[in-house]
């Protein structure tokens, strides 16, 4: 007789028609906290705020959504957001991509080819034949920030990581801390499927 299969908690996903209504008792046991004490922690903690700026419960609800959507933790800051008109731009640190990656049931594990101008990350997946390679470019990933000018090739680094994970797992709907910084000052639109749209269409149709 064939046992069942073992459900691991930490990457479970609970089906899209069920999240309203369980979404915030179910994250709070999973972390061990009253569901209130969960909504008020989290708007205080794991959003970008400016001044006079408040996070509201749609808001809260949007990043409870993508943070099980990809089974992040946002009390450890794997995941966090900058509130955006009435949505939220959600915002992956390099734990939780490197959380993710590994999760992932067909990751085969990964490599690094650098130097001085560019870093190249090799991703291996074990249902295909060929692995994702992505190259990025110091010269256009670069910013005149604190860690970019301290540390150039370990952000290099984590700039190819997340770029090749996005294309190895087809990845949508969450950015790093630039790319949100981009999109909130509108240098930028994103180009990914908007989180945000999918928790409006739960919620409504609930």
């Amino acid at each position: 007789m064939t046992s069942p299969t073992k459900k691991n908690p930490r990457t479970e996903v609970l089906p899209r028609d069920e999240a309203p209504a369980s979404l915030v008792s179910t994250m709070a046991g999973k972390w061990g906290v009253e569901p209130n004490r969960l909504m008020a922690t989290l708007k205080a903690t794991a959003f970008n705020l400016g001044d006079g700026k408040e996070v509201t419960n749609e808001q809260m609800m949007m990043l409870l959504v993508v943070s099980n959507e990809y089974g992040l933790n946002p009390f450890t800051r794997q995941i966090y957001a900058f509130p955006q008109g009435g949505g939220i731009v959600p915002v992956v640190g390099i734990d939780g991509w490197s959380a993710i990656i590994n999760n992932h049931p067909e990751h085969d594990g990964l490599e690094f080819v650098d130097n001085d101008d560019s870093c190249q990350c090799i991703i291996y997946r074990k249902d295909r034949a060929h692995p994702v390679k992505v190259t990025e470019y110091l010269s256009e990933c670069k910013k005149e920030t604190a860690p970019w000018k301290s540390h150039p090739k370990r952000m290099l680094r984590h700039k190819a990581l997340i770029q090749c994970a996005r294309l190895a797992y087809g990845l949508t709907g969450i950015y790093d801390h630039d790319e949100a910084e981009r999109i909130i000052d509108g240098d930028v639109v994103p180009t990914s499927t908007s989180e945000g749209s999918i928790v409006e269409g739960i919620i409504s149709e609930s």
